[in-house]
């Protein structure tokens, strides 16, 4: 190989390379959001698991089950 198209391929290398730091960066980026979204979505969960749980013990016991008058 020629001088010239060694330093052709290194270019095309580190080019390569560089759009690849890029997309790691990226999706790194994306990965960091969507661990924030999931934190946030399960703070949230529990919220309402809990109120669920608070508003079942305040009903009290469920109604007998009776058959209607019409039977």
């Amino acid at each position: 190989m020629t001088e010239k198209t060694q330093a052709q391929q290194i270019a095309k290398l580190e080019e390569h390379v560089a759009h690849q730091a890029r997309a790691i960066d990226e999706l790194s980026e994306q990965i960091e959001k969507q661990w924030k979204l999931i934190d946030l979505l399960k703070a949230q969960q529990e919220k309402l698991v809990d109120r669920l749980m608070t508003l079942e013990e305040q009903s009290g016991d469920a109604p007998p089950v009776t058959r209607p008058p019409h039977y």
